[in-house]
């Protein structure tokens, strides 16, 4: 366990990000995406960074992890496939759907009792097929809804309050708050909402990869490693059928990661090696090949990394160039062309 007092708060001011990403175009460098990136070794010292790694950044749902670590500590007893759909950002295929209605099942709760924002499914297939067949945005296709369908059920099993499990004074939120505290090594920022309605702490991209480091190297019988354990065993439940995180745990053997909103990735290796990436506008076309790169500075083969390699820039229906990392990220192992 990790228990010494938290760090100081990571400073709140405009972050100092640089080139992580170029957007190719035959030879010529058509766009930049700006961002930073952190790699630790499996002792918890940087081997690189690039970038602002230290100023505050809200995780988005790559805090779900320690989300899950809280709340399997305070007793939460799902393992699996539903555990590691408690964690996800689900694309709302009808797995992840009925993963949430067991969930809701054994806390003897219905879908009326989620807080959490509704939406239509996130998959953009799956989402097609929900509006032509008529049916309205819901809280059950919302991406987070497993989390919340677990967070009611804790509430149930604990005998906590149910209406108010989104608030930062409720003793949910208050065990979350503690654990991502201890897990990063600091204290928040600030707290503030995310887009599903819970509490969101603004953390370091550092915190972050040193928590995700913290999960992935636990001992097994510790509530950390149920979470990797599930995780690692049912990557598509935290996200879904062709997703880009799944694709990478499934291409790394022991991989933990998980991505966020707004350009968020953290991935950490069973022996403490970590990285977390933040790519400044949000753009998921660079998060992937970044954090591939991240990895194989990290030690990772990076003939494992190819098909993360970035997606192909287009003209005239061929391939004319890429979304690559940047030289200072050494992307030459993963990048099948120009």
């Amino acid at each position: 366990m990790h228990r010494s007092s938290p760090a100081d708060a990571p400073a709140i001011r405009e972050p100092r990000h640089v080139p992580v990403a170029h957007v190719t175009r035959g030879g010529v460098i058509e766009g930049v995406h700006h961002g930073s990136v952190v790699v630790l070794d499996g002792d918890g010292a940087v081997r690189f960074r690039l970038g602002d790694t230290e100023v505050a950044c809200y995780p988005r749902s790559a805090l779900k992890p320690l989300q899950a670590v809280a709340m399997v500590r305070a007793g939460l007893p799902l393992d699996g496939e539903l555990l590691s759909l408690a964690m996800g950002s689900h694309s709302g295929e009808e797995r992840h759907l009925a993963g949430t209605r067991r969930i809701l099942e054994l806390a003897g709760l219905g879908e009326d009792h989620l807080r959490n924002v509704p939406d239509l499914p996130y998959d953009p297939a799956v989402r097609d097929t929900w509006v032509q067949g008529g049916r309205p945005p819901s809280r059950l296709a919302q991406n987070c809804s497993g989390k919340h369908a677990a967070m009611l059920y804790l509430c149930r099993l604990n005998g906590w309050p149910l209406a108010t499990y989104l608030d930062p004074a409720h003793p949910l939120q208050t065990a979350v708050a503690e654990v991502v505290e201890e897990l990063t090594g600091q204290r928040a920022a600030h707290v503030s909402v995310d887009g599903c309605g819970t509490p969101l702490f603004a953390v370091s991209l550092h915190g972050m990869a040193r928590a995700a480091a913290r999960i992935a190297t636990a001992p097994p019988g510790t509530p950390e490693f149920r979470v990797a354990d599930a995780l690692r065993g049912h990557p598509e439940m935290a996200s879904g059928t062709g997703r880009d995180t799944a694709a990478l745990m499934r291409a790394v053997p022991g991989l933990l990661a998980k991505d966020g909103f707004e350009g968020v990735q953290i991935a950490a290796l069973p022996d403490g090696r970590a990285i977390a990436v933040k790519i400044a506008d949000g753009a998921n076309r660079a998060r992937i090949p970044v954090a591939a790169a991240a990895l194989a500075l990290a030690g990772v083969d990076p003939r494992l990394l190819v098909d993360c390699a970035g997606e192909a820039t287009a003209g005239g229906g061929r391939r004319v160039g890429s979304v690559r990392p940047v030289p200072a990220l050494a992307p030459h192992a993963l990048t099948r062309s120009a």
